[in-house]
């Protein structure tokens, strides 16, 4: 009997003894980070990047919207978190297949928090993307023989919108600023942003990886230098007394970085443990096979979209790469992601599909004299309402600091209607001169509605027989207004309409030619 109760005693210390010496840790680290100063930790997590502040309506019902469904009826989804205790979630990180230290101390839980409380629709739209796009990151990490967790650093950088555009102008899905992009290898210019592309800007960023962590030799310091750059590591290790270790040198890193691995780390919790808070992936359409067809001639999108039947959006979505819908293949061959079932398709037709009416999408941006050179050249950009430099200059692949110099300005505030003067490498597609054409980012998509009946559509002007109005509804584009009417052109409603770019919006008046 006694010999029973020695080894149920000894069973009870092996069970418990493990758990007690985590709670342990957990209380050793709650205690650093509660001995920081006031104001080196902040209430909840810390200043948060500017993707995990998105506004989730907003970007469900941007270029995505009609390739989501609702989630899973066979998931359990509620709007209320699960809560776990320390050592739970302790547990679940050491599980988790990592060569990157999954710390967990208290900012770390306080990240997980704020996922699973706070943001539970950006988690559910990010794990609907992450399975289109983690298998292209992971794919291109494994080349670069990079510990694959670090793909849940986009899920900080920009929360899976291969299109996010930072307010300081850093874009796509790693949030490249375009002087460390173009030094990366990425092309970036009026027509074609590199940064966008998921498979080149995670080259450029597997790049900049290997060349941090020969300097710093530690996963952690490499993070945080992806986000305030190596010289404020640098300089936080200084003031630490030449300490190399995050944890070691919180206090003197910039306040956005020291929420920086403790989000990172947490993303990699809630994109693996999802499901025991009660949080379901939003089910995407979007075509897991895809292939690449190269492009050798100029061609618009809608060129592609008539002549395969593919929906034009879902064309911007597999190419975000290409900023104006044109792929300047004059200049050097270019990549055209399609859906698998399309490609065939475009290969039987390429001839067709070049050809097709493309005075009407390209007459205003030919080639140059050489066909093949990219140019400098000068253009007039008007502001429109709600831009500022830094949005401007990411259009059309320059920096504030150009536009600034360019035009005699102070600050990135500039007033809607003024003309700015430009000096753009148009990616050797001209520009037109026009400032009435000029090319703008495309329309967000929003949720088709139904036709109307051509009475409701149009109706005379009072005292005219040449024109028409209109009235834009929602998920109106010039092109799909001109398709309405034989003989007029998306050209010609930008130009007799004075608009300045291609977007309209729901609701505005729009005169159409006709006769």
């Amino acid at each position: 009997m006694k010999k029973y109760h020695i080894t149920v005693l000894l069973c009870l210390v092996c069970i418990f003894s493990p758990a007690k010496n985590r709670e342990e840790t957990i209380n050793e680290e709650k205690q650093k980070y509660e001995a920081l100063p006031r104001d080196t930790t902040l209430e909840d997590v810390g200043l948060i990047p500017e993707s995990l502040d998105a506004n989730v309506d907003s970007l469900l019902h941007t270029w995505h919207v009609q390739y989501f469904a609702k989630t899973d009826a066979f998931c359990h989804d509620e709007d209320e978190n699960v809560r776990f205790p320390d050592n739970v979630i302790m547990e679940r990180l050491e599980r988790l297949p990592h060569a990157i230290p999954m710390t967990y101390n208290a900012l770390v839980r306080k990240s997980i928090d704020f996922y699973t409380d706070r943001r539970r629709g950006l988690i559910r739209y990010m794990l609907g993307m992450a399975d289109f796009y983690f298998p292209v990151i992971e794919q291109v990490l494994e080349e670069y023989d990079l510990p694959l967790e670090l793909k849940y650093l986009v899920v900080v950088e920009s929360a899976l919108n291969p299109i996010a555009v930072s307010r300081v102008g850093a874009c796509g899905l790693w949030q490249f600023m375009l002087p460390t992009g173009k030094n990366y290898g990425l092309e970036i210019n009026s027509l074609v942003d590199d940064r966008r592309d998921p498979i080149k800007s995670t080259h450029a960023a597997c790049r900049y990886f290997m060349d941090m962590y020969n300097i710093y030799g530690d996963w952690h310091l490499v993070i945080a230098s992806y986000n305030c750059g190596p010289g404020n590591v640098n300089k936080a290790i200084r003031r630490s007394g030449g300490k190399k270790d995050f944890w070691k040198i919180y206090p003197y890193l910039p306040r956005e970085t020291r929420s920086y691995v403790p989000l990172f780390i947490a993303a990699g919790y809630v994109m693996n443990y999802y499901c025991d808070h009660n949080i379901c992936p939003v089910q995407t359409s979007l075509p897991l096979a895809t292939d690449t067809v190269m492009i050798s001639r100029t061609l618009h999108l809608q060129q592609v979209a008539d002549m395969l039947q593919v929906d034009i959006e879902l064309l911007r979505i597999l190419n975000p790469q290409y900023r104006r819908d044109i792929i300047p293949g004059n200049n050097k061959p270019s990549a055209l992601k399609l859906p698998a079932v399309a490609t065939y398709s475009f290969v039987d037709k390429e001839d067709s599909v070049y050809a097709h009416r493309r005075e009407d999408f390209l007459a205003d941006n030919m080639p140059g004299a050489n066909g093949k050179t990219s140019t400098r050249e000068q253009i007039t950009h008007i502001v429109q309402s709600g831009e500022n430099i830094v949005r401007i200059a990411d259009k059309y692949g320059v920096t504030a600091q150009e536009v600034r110099r360019w035009n005699g300005l102070g600050s990135n505030s500039i007033a809607a209607g003024k003309r700015l003067r430009l000096y753009v490498d148009n990616g050797g597609v001209a520009f037109a001169q026009n400032v009435k054409q000029q090319k703008a980012e495309p329309a967000p998509v929003v949720a088709k509605a139904a036709p109307k009946p051509q009475s409701q559509q149009a109706k005379p002007i009072a005292g005219t027989e040449k024109y028409v109005t209109y009235k834009v509804q929602s998920g109106d584009s010039l092109y799909s207004i001109s398709r309405k009417y034989p003989g007029v052109s998306a050209g010609a409603l930008q130009q007799v309409n004075n608009l300045p770019n291609s977007n309209i919006k729901p609701g505005q008046l729009l005169k159409i030619p006709v006769g």
